[in-house]
């Protein structure tokens, strides 16, 4: 899938910020690729870049309108559809990450047709996935897992694969959702497997490799989380990690869009290790990653302290104070994987 830069990143009329995630990873981890923003009436988000009409954004060379949100079911709201069938009437391409797929709507399926333009579905592909086996593959892996979905989970990887490869470690980020695959360019979107599946795409995603390669694989969900569980076991099983990382958004109380109660940090571990033992007996926990935004600078130093104290464990927030001490931990319990 060969996606055409720059992008018009399109964040619709969504209420929050989370509800566009996925623009702001891009934005975040490719900002050289985003040239602008298009919201409607009532947008909740700002992604911090110009606010464009279609034809200032084809001004400025834009190729590709970025849907760049999430939401519960991964549907495409009606009144959004006039807005897609415009840009592909001004002749851009569009890319969504959301479950829908853009043919499948008769109004963007005609307008891409008889303009030419291309639809892109990141979260589907033509891939014939196996059934995961559980054989032990050679290589390093490591996985981030959540006390609930959208805690920063891809970030903490991005973030890890560039502090690891800065200390000389051989580490590749592997995506699992439709943001990872906008910014790396390759991955699948494992929300969007067949269940029977899931384990096996995961397989794919990170295959054997030299014994002393890192691939950082994104989680998703939260094995807590009564909706997305499912998910987050069968990756969970698929990438036989060597190491977890747990991370945390600690304002939270009940998990996102269900009434159920936040798990500690400490239940994840437990279940995490518990469940991961069936593919991977040396699982282990290796570093915490908080996301502390709503924390003025000195709570959140105290909490990391806190929380590092508590379980023995490296804490940081990776893209406010890095990950230094999360890649110190990796080379002490994995020193093969460090250069010489």
């Amino acid at each position: 899938m060969q996606i055409a830069t720059p992008y018009l990143m399109f964040l619709g009329d969504v209420p929050d910020r989370l509800a566009a995630k996925t623009a702001y990873g891009i934005v975040d981890w490719r900002p050289e690729w985003c040239i602008g923003q298009m919201r409607l009436p009532g947008c909740a988000a700002d992604l911090g870049i110009p606010d464009l009409t279609l034809p200032e954004a084809l001004a400025k060379g834009c190729r590709t309108l970025v849907i760049g949100v999430v939401n519960a079911g991964g549907v495409l709201p009606e009144h959004w559809v006039a807005e897609i069938v415009a840009a592909l009437e001004a002749g851009l391409d569009v890319a969504s990450g959301l479950h829908v797929r853009l043919g499948s709507i008769p109004a963007i399926a005609e307008a891409a047709r008889a303009h030419g333009r291309t639809l892109h579905d990141v979260r589907h592909t033509s891939e014939a996935f196996a059934t995961g086996k559980g054989t032990r593959r050679p290589g390093k892996r490591l996985l981030t897992v959540g006390t609930d979905c959208s805690v920063g989970k891809k970030y903490t990887v991005l973030a890890l694969e560039k502090g690891m490869r800065a200390r000389g470690l051989d580490a590749d980020f592997r995506a699992t959702g439709q943001t990872g695959v906008f910014i790396s360019g390759r991955g699948a979107a494992i929300d969007a497997v067949v269940a029977d599946f899931i384990s096996g795409a995961v397989e794919w995603i990170s295959p054997a490799a030299d014994p002393n390669h890192w691939d950082l694989i994104e989680g998703q969900g939260s094995l807590y989380h009564p909706s997305f569980a499912g998910v987050s076991l069968g990756l969970l099983h698929g990438a036989q990690p060597d190491a977890v990382i747990v991370c945390h958004e600690p304002t939270r109380t009940t998990m996102r869009g269900v009434e159920h109660a936040l798990p500690s940090i400490r239940a994840v571990i437990d279940l995490t290790v518990q469940l991961g033992r069936l593919t991977n007996p040396g699982i282990r926990a290796t570093g915490i990653a908080v996301n502390t935004q709503a924390l003025g600078e000195d709570e959140a130093r105290r909490l990391l302290s806190d929380l590092a104290a508590e379980h023995g464990l490296p804490a940081t927030d990776p893209v406010r104070f890095g990950v230094e001490g999360l890649v110190d931990r990796l080379v002490a319990e994995f020193p093969e994987t460090a250069r010489t």
